[in-house]
């Protein structure tokens, strides 16, 4: 059984993606037990990834939120030849995702609000960080007995940072990717937004808003088709049904903002969500100030009058 730094004993692996794996593990020191988020070997971009994993913890780190995974260390053990191998140690998230759920059909739509409120709850809390999670999916919700918890910071990147992805490489979800981010646009809190228009909009209708028959159509700038209009889901309000369309809007601009979007959809179901007291950190610029942001500070004052701000019920 591999222990890494001679602390953190590999037990189970949970988890298995393109770029890292993810093992059920024992911190030795403090008898707890962790995940650990392990770069695969062989990785083509061999010592950037130290860098790049570090980057990840670092910015998962500063992220203090009851619906985000914990971040308790950052370390590097050997690899291939020559090549340092990172690991995160992260909080152990127990439950299931909701890719896990969503496969049985679309949820009960007040648990399905409930959900993406924390989401959007945890999204504002790294938006009031200047980071963007850029990576918003079923695979990234974990629902645990304490509430949902997002996963998976390791794409993510500060507000209005560029796309420096090389040519022809997509950074995150197809079917999550906002349509400025086919583009190759710049980084924002609205990017997310749309991804989680797109999570909502799959919690209660069990399918994505739009047709597509290959990943292909779906990064076409001009084939993906316009979002569908919600089916009829039976004691829905009408808000919720409004903040979806409005979270899949086009134009960055009309998006509500990450605070707004929980605080609403909290109020929908009469829950609670732990939401951060102040704007998104954005990049400096000159006067004016984007649209974006000046609407986004009128809906927060009128939203924060209709919903107590409340710390986390668990």
């Amino acid at each position: 059984m591999r222990t890494l730094d001679g602390r953190y004993r590999l037990e189970q692996r949970i988890g298995v993606g393109g770029m890292s794996e993810v093992w059920r593990a024992h911190d030795t020191v403090l008898d707890r037990p962790v995940a650990v988020k392990l770069v695969s070997p062989g990785q083509p971009d061999g010592d950037a990834s130290v860098e790049r994993i570090r980057a990840e913890a670092r910015s998962a780190a500063r992220l203090v939120h009851p619906n985000v995974a914990s971040v308790h260390d950052f370390g590097t053990c050997a690899g291939l030849p020559g090549h340092e191998q990172p690991y995160i140690v992260m909080e152990l998230a127990e439950g299931l995702t909701l890719a896990a759920h969503l496969r049985a059909g679309p949820l009960d739509w007040q648990i399905a609000v409930r959900v993406c409120a924390e989401v959007s709850a945890a999204l504002a809390a790294a938006h009031a960080h200047g980071i963007v999670h850029r990576d918003v999916k079923p695979a990234n919700v974990m629902l645990t007995p304490s509430g949902v918890k997002v996963l998976d910071f390791g794409i993510a990147s500060p507000t209005g940072a560029a796309d420096t992805a090389p040519e022809g490489v997509v950074v995150g979800t197809p079917a999550y990717l906002a349509p400025e981010q086919l583009r190759r646009a710049p980084a924002t809190p609205a990017a997310d937004m749309y991804a989680l228009g797109v999570l909502l909009y799959c919690c209660l209708a069990g399918r994505l808003p739009y047709s597509a028959d290959s990943v292909t159509q779906l990064l076409a700038p001009h084939g993906r088709q316009p979002p569908r209009p919600l089916p009829e889901v039976p004691g829905l309000p009408a808000e919720v049904a409004d903040l979806c369309r409005r979270c899949l809007a086009d134009d960055p601009a009309l998006r509500p903002t990450s605070l707004v979007t929980a605080l609403l959809l909290a109020e929908a179901v009469d829950a609670r969500v732990y939401v951060p007291m102040r704007q998104p950190l954005l990049p400096r610029q000159d006067p004016p100030v984007s649209p974006w942001t000046d609407r986004a500070a009128a809906e927060v004052t009128e939203a924060a009058a209709r919903v107590q701000w409340s710390h986390h019920p668990r």
